[in-house]
């Protein structure tokens, strides 16, 4: 009786939610040395990149201005998302943690949990800072509806799903680098997050339609401006398919490891 007594039920909703608790605090505490880079990185890539493109021009007009205002939140999202989430994973690898990680008493998906919720909570901070930034150095007046809590967290969640899909699933981390460092390339010079897609010939703004950049930009614009934007259903479908992907892509990793 005494041994029946004292084991432990490893399954249900209870069990579920304390070994997430436990995983956020873990990963919290892993990552506390990196938050405040984070932070900078976040700045720099969103207001960073806004303030830089005043000074091409002496004078931009206000429509413009607020593209390039409206696109610092999915400047903000893109480093935690698809640069830190993937990081973090790249380290686990090169120390020789990953495995152990896994090995821990704790359903899996829990773990996958864990990332999701710390870094888009990371996430939040430097979407906020980078978007006020950007406001008041170009003096833009936003049309904030409730349609922004949705649209931040989707774009957020979504990003994180790529690059903790991505990570976990390709076994070279040098790889994952590389992809990280085109995909950061890609988002900053070649994506219309910060000025309209139809700047593009018909051809690239085809291949962004099926991308989650524009709508990331797309979607977080809707929810700060009044007409400026169309297609937001489509881009909140699009974002949706490209995150329940990277599930099925981290769904599928978790369930091969032994």
């Amino acid at each position: 009786m005494t041994a029946y007594a004292n084991t432990v039920i490893r399954r249900g909703a209870g069990y579920w939610w304390g070994s997430f608790v436990s995983m956020l605090r873990f990963d919290l505490v892993s990552l506390r040395n990196e938050l405040m880079a984070v932070a900078v990185l976040q700045v720099l890539m969103g207001a960073g990149m806004a303030i830089i493109y005043g000074f091409y021009f002496e004078e931009i007009p206000e429509v413009v201005a607020t593209y390039i205002v409206t696109g610092t939140p999915a400047l903000a999202i893109v480093p935690v998302g698809m640069a830190l989430v993937p990081g973090v994973v790249m380290q686990h690898k090169f120390d020789d943690t990953y495995d152990f990680l896994w090995s821990l008493p704790v359903p899996r998906l829990a773990i996958a949990a864990s990332n999701f919720v710390l870094f888009t909570g990371i996430a939040l901070p430097g979407v906020a800072m980078s978007l006020l930034v950007a406001a008041w150095r170009y003096d833009i007046d936003l049309a904030v509806s409730w349609s922004i809590v949705p649209a931040v967290l989707l774009a957020a969640l979504m990003a994180n799903s790529v690059g903790f899909g991505f990570a976990h699933a390709i076994p070279e981390p040098r790889v994952t680098n590389l992809i990280v460092n085109v995909i950061i390339f890609l988002v900053l010079l070649f994506s219309p997050v910060a000025f309209p897609i139809s700047n593009f010939p018909d051809w690239f703004a085809s291949v962004h339609r099926g991308l989650p950049f524009f709508h990331m930009a797309n979607v977080v614009r809707g929810g700060l401006t009044e007409g400026l934007v169309d297609g937001l259903a489509a881009s909140y479908a699009v974002l949706g398919l490209w995150m329940v992907g990277s599930w099925v892509v981290v769904a599928w990793v978790v369930s091969r490891r032994r």
